[in-house]
């Protein structure tokens, strides 16, 4: 018979999301009536922006005449598309066009990204974390079993808590790779450029990749704090940039990101050789991808017209708006609230010492809410709990009203 690839049987009972939808399902079936709102999974809930629709229009128009029609377009993405990032995302950073690697999303390359690099590298996580990071290195054979706390031998977690103002320590020992997200997923805060100095410092002295998820860049408005890891002085030897344009222009379901990997990069073969990472990952890239859609590239593109700017500019207040009405209500009962205000996230301390699971139950039981247990994100998570600021304004206004007579 065919062998498995057995470092899938070490993965917990379930990814967290689906297990969310598992139990609500659950609760549905047998409360009919009930009016559940969904605050759970960071998928959005507007509509695309009128000027992608209308980029995507003309493209499939395009597609639909000999004269205009597109077969398969560059693996990498196409020219126009990569140069409206730059322009759009990274002026005055130093990054080239053909450093940008267009793709289906942030969540795919940030799993895929672990072909290029080989087993027995040391990797360091924030705890809690995107659960993407840690499951995808279990599924390459990066890891160990999981321990009774759900920590996986052979990564060094970094705890980012209330006590260390949700800011990790720099590693007392040498890793290879290490995963950074900021805005955080699932935490919504953020760090200022001197804290990732540091880790580019420390990257650099020791021979290490960044691997920074930037997927929500776009809802920071505080002043000083960085976009790009690329703002960084010394990042681009040290750095690979993930970005999507899901929740900032609403390709959740149209499926497009992109990854910055820029040429200075490099790692080591098993003789000690400098390799080129760029080079491994548009190895990896033409080999194992067709790039996306051209309709769908042509509507990324139009985010950065001067429509599509305003555009998204708009939708990320209405999210940012969402997240600031979570935020009071919740602070207005007494509760401890971290993040939604950089980011579409509210993280809060679980009330009455209740468990993370425990919470969410009782706030599925009691308001027909659904948000995501901290304790899914990792150990450290345990205590807290997370509402997604993606919905209605008319959804986000009921559950806070609903949280205030279940809470007071």
């Amino acid at each position: 018979m065919a062998q498995i690839n057995h470092h899938f049987q070490k993965l917990k009972a379930g990814y967290l999301f689906p297990e969310i939808a598992r139990r609500v399902n659950a609760f549905a079936d047998a409360h009919a009536d009930a009016e559940v709102i969904k605050m759970g999974i960071g998928d959005v809930t507007e509509p695309l922006p009128a000027a992608i629709v209308q980029a995507m229009h003309v493209a499939v128009d395009e597609m639909g005449s000999r004269d205009t029609f597109r077969g398969y377009g560059p693996e990498q993405g196409y020219e126009f598309l990569r140069t409206a990032i730059v322009e759009g995302s990274y002026a005055g950073m130093g990054i080239a066009a053909d450093e940008v690697f267009v793709s289906d999303g942030s969540k795919c390359d940030s799993g895929n990204i672990l072909d290029i690099f080989g087993i027995g590298n040391r990797i360091a996580i924030t705890d809690p974390v995107y659960p993407v990071y840690v499951d995808t290195n279990v599924m390459a054979g990066n890891t160990g079993d999981a321990n009774a706390q759900g920590k996986y031998d052979g990564l060094l977690y970094l705890p980012v808590t209330e006590e260390n103002n949700f800011v990790p320590e720099i590693p007392d020992q040498e890793v290879d790779l290490i995963y950074l997200c900021y805005p955080n997923n699932p935490t919504g805060t953020v760090v200022g450029k001197e804290v990732l100095q540091q880790w580019v410092e420390y990257a650099r002295s020791h021979g290490a990749i960044i691997l920074y998820d930037a997927a929500y860049e776009a809802f920071i408005t505080e002043e000083g704090i960085p976009h790009s890891i690329y703002e960084i002085e010394g990042a681009h030897s040290c750095a690979i940039e993930f970005r999507s344009f899901s929740k900032n222009a609403g390709f959740t379901g149209t499926r497009c990101g992109f990854t910055v990997v820029p040429k200075q990069l490099m790692g080591i073969d098993d003789a000690g050789k400098e390799v080129s990472i760029h080079a491994l990952w548009n190895r990896r890239q033409a080999t194992k991808f067709n790039g996306v859609s051209y309709p769908v590239q042509a509507g990324a593109a139009a985010a950065y017209g001067q429509q599509g700017k305003a555009e998204i500019a708009e939708l990320v207040a209405f999210y940012l708006k969402n997240a600031q009405l979570l935020k009071q209500g919740l602070e207005s009962l007494g509760i401890r609230v971290f993040g939604g205000v950089n980011a579409p996230y509210v993280w809060l301390k679980t009330p009455g010492g209740a468990s993370s699971w425990e919470f969410f139950d009782l706030l599925l039981e009691k308001t027909h809410l659904v948000g995501t247990p901290g304790s899914g994100f990792g150990a450290a998570g345990e205590g807290y709990f997370r509402l997604s600021a993606f919905n209605s304004r008319a959804n986000i206004e009921e559950s806070v009203e609903r949280l205030k007579k279940f809470l007071q």
